[in-house]
This record gives C-alpha cells, structure tokens and sequence, in this order.
C-alpha cells in the first residue's frame, strides 16, 4: 500500500552564505495509512518547517516528498491548492475559524472550495459537526462557543472533506486541561476509526496519546519511540 507520507533526504535552508540557516538536514519519514504520529521539538528543532512542508505550505530545498503517491515537488501553486484541499486536513492552534460565520458555514468551507453543491455541503457539514458532538451549535459564530468547541468546529472542517491526512499544530496549545482532554479523546476516536494523524506538539502528554513519537534537534530526527497500549 502507498504510504500517505514518503519523505526522502528533505533539506530546508533560508538565507544565503554566512547568513544561510539549515532548518531541516536530510529528514527521512515514512507515514503509513493508519499511523499516529507526533512530532516534537524544541523551538528551532525543525519542527515548524517540517510540518510546511508535509501541508504543502512550503517545498523543500532539496529531497522528495510523496503525499499519497503525488509527487508534491513537480507541482505548481496551482496544483499544490487542489492537493492541499483534497488530501489535507489541516488543524491549527488557534482554530482559524472565520469570525461572525456560523460553525456551519465554517465547516462547508473546504467543500465549497470543491465546489460542492450547497445542499450536500449542508448535509455533510452537519453530520461533521454531529461527529464532533457540536450539533446544538451548528448557528453558533465562534465568539459564542468556548475554546474546547471551537477547536471541535475546526476538526470537523478537517474531517468534512474526508482527506488522506489529519494535520494538526499544536491542536491544544490555546486549551485549558478539561477541553485537552476533549479534543485528544476526540483524535483518539478518529485514529480508531483508521484515520491517518500527524501532530506538532511540545507536550510529552499530548504525544503520549499517539501511537508514534519523533523528536526533531537541529534538523535531525535524533529520537523515535512506541507508545505501548
């Protein structure tokens, strides 16, 4: 089976001479369907950059990345939007959500992208939402809902599109410990269900939850571990 994740030799460099800085020196990472993992790091490890260029958000300067056998560095800006809208589905720290817009139409957004008509954009935002036990707040603008449901509204605009890939950056960074909770309980019900999870966190509890850990120092893996169930 292709993996949904194959990075060969990945470099990332900014800069020029003197100036240059080496983000990422040679990272080799395989995801296979299915896998859980977290990424950590101290601040400089790596760890940003390696997630922009596993979003598609950034391309490295030299190597090769795979994303579910697409070959993302032959791709044009073009091309790289349509993967990111079909494959990805991206989780951020400080949810993203579009302010005074409805959970609802927050959700539908990577389906109208797709250009999906409105009465199944509906439809399957609803059931998202429903999925993430936010049902009663389809109505809600996300200064009406706390920070717990708030992020539950944005795994739900990631799980609507049905990606390849969950892709979350310090998904309870702006949490407090009850809403944590929530939300990794939730991750942990989307991995059951078999999908495939990639997390940036700098908390050893956060990546305890997942299956697989990698730690990133000065651009190297120089770690991974197994978390026993």
């Amino acid at each position: 089976m292709v993996p949904v994740i194959a990075l060969r030799a990945i470099t990332k460099s900014y800069g020029f001479g003197e100036t240059t800085v080496h983000a990422l020196r040679g990272v080799d990472l395989t995801v296979e369907r299915g896998d859980y993992l977290a990424i950590m790091g101290h601040s400089g490890s790596g760890k940003s950059t390696l997630m922009n260029i596993i979003g598609a958000l950034d391309g490295a300067t030299t190597g090769q990345y795979e994303l579910d056998g697409i070959h993302i560095d032959s791709l044009d800006e073009s091309a790289l939007s349509i993967v990111r809208n079909r494959k990805i589905g991206f989780i951020f720290q400080s949810f993203n959500l579009i302010p005074r817009t409805t959970a609802l139409a927050n959700v539908e957004l990577p389906l109208l992208y797709r250009g999906v008509g409105r009465k199944e954009r509906r439809d399957r935002a609803a059931a998202a939402l429903a999925s993430v036990g936010l049902s009663d707040r389809t109505a809600h603008q996300p200064n009406e809902l706390s920070g717990g449901q708030q992020q539950r509204v944005a795994v739900a605009r990631a799980l609507v599109a049905e990606p390849s890939l969950l892709l979350a950056d310090e998904p309870t960074g702006n949490l407090d410990s009850h809403a944590t909770s929530d939300v990794l309980d939730l991750m942990d019900a989307m991995h059951a269900e078999g999908r495939t999870i990639v997390m940036i966190t700098h908390e050893d509890e956060v990546a305890d939850r997942a299956d697989r850990v990698i730690t990133l120092v000065d651009g190297e893996i120089s770690a991974e571990r197994w978390n026993r169930r």
